[in-house]
């Protein structure tokens, strides 16, 4: 297969030609170091939720060699717990920079996995990466609180637990749940208190609010309870109306934060992604096209746009950024390993309690 046919399905008029796809997914792995870690660029950290989320992308543009050794550099460094830390300068696993071990870093792995998986068929992979998974689920679950929400992370110093929970990395979490038991079935692995902690979770996002940290002026709090299939049908096209004016500034993409006028390439991918995920993939596309204005020379994507002073911030072109609009891309043009990650085909569910 040659590169234009692994990634026409990256091909979007108005979005990108086979010309610039190639260009962008050259870019990330340019940043990819030889052990397999991708830091936001070179000389950068990297951490393990957008290390995994480039590996992701390079997965959805038949990079499939490059993806694995991006999983390999976690298998090799996980933590005796279960746990990664927080950040790694430059990616090189003898120099963290951030020891905390946040539940939301920890998790995501397993979406990237079984993204992998479902990618490539190659279930070798899946039962050597398994422990991985195991390990680190078993990890954020030990942080997992009464009413159902996952606490931050542990701390540095002394392991403590932060309990208060943030509901975009719970968000997260939910998701990765859900590959992780996706996951112990193909292979056959019984977790039985896997399936009630995720309803558990599911339950606290969907009707308790008052059990997250108030970070309502972020965007991401917005759609991710969407993106991380929490909230579904009606009730995603109802949450995605409520607060579009506030965070969507139309031509430029997503507010990261409401009361601020910069818009970056990060989230509105993600919120193509939450839309497709909720049905609207004529919407989705439409913010897809907006992002032209944050690509650069090199085909990788400026972090934000400061649109009062007409300012590009930060100077930085990250992987994950780059990574995030390959995955939206991927989703919108069909690609069927991404499609299900997001779209949560084969994904279980949970068990929904009654009450908290």
């Amino acid at each position: 297969m040659t590169g234009s046919e692994r990634t026409e399905h990256l091909v979007l008029p108005g979005v990108l030609d086979a010309a610039e796809v190639a260009q962008t997914v050259a870019g990330i792995a340019a940043v990819q170091r030889d052990d397999g870690a991708i830091p936001w660029y070179r000389g950068h950290h990297l951490d393990p939720w957008d290390h995994t989320e480039a590996a992701m992308a390079l997965d959805a543009a038949g990079e499939h060699a490059r993806a694995e050794a991006a999983y390999e550099w976690l298998r090799r460094h996980q933590l005796a717990d279960g746990s990664w830390y927080a950040a790694y300068a430059d990616g090189d696993a003898a120099r963290p920079t951030d020891r905390g071990r946040e539940t939301n870093f920890c998790a995501y792995p397993a979406v990237g996995v079984w993204h992998h998986y479902l990618a490539t068929g190659n279930e070798a992979f899946l039962r050597r990466m398994w422990p991985v998974v195991r390990g680190a689920v078993e990890f954020v679950l030990g942080l997992q609180q009464p009413g159902g929400q996952v606490g931050w992370k542990r701390e540095p110093a002394d392991g403590e637990v932060l309990t208060d929970a943030l509901l975009t990395g719970s968000s997260s979490v939910h998701h990765a749940l859900r590959c992780a038991l996706a996951a112990a079935e193909r292979l056959g692995e019984r977790q039985p208190g896997w399936e009630p902690a995720l309803g558990r979770l599911g339950h606290a996002i969907r009707r308790h609010p008052e059990r997250f940290l108030d970070k309502d002026r972020f965007s991401m709090d917005w759609y991710y309870p969407v993106l991380g299939g929490a909230v579904t049908g009606p009730a995603a096209v109802a949450r995605i109306e409520r607060e579009w004016d506030r965070f969507v500034v139309p031509g430029l993409g997503v507010r990261c934060v409401s009361d601020r006028p910069w818009v970056t390439g990060g989230e509105s991918a993600e919120l193509v992604l939450a839309l497709w995920a909720a049905g609207d993939g004529e919407r989705a596309l439409e913010v897809l096209r907006w992002l032209k204005h944050l690509r650069a020379e090199d085909g990788m994507y400026w972090t934000g746009y400061v649109f009062e002073d007409d300012a590009i911030w930060p100077a930085e072109r990250t992987s994950w950024t780059a990574g995030a609009l390959l995955l939206a891309l991927a989703a919108v043009g069909g690609e069927e390993a991404t499609g299900a990650v997001f779209g949560g085909a084969g994904l279980p569910r949970g068990l929904d309690p009654d009450c908290c």
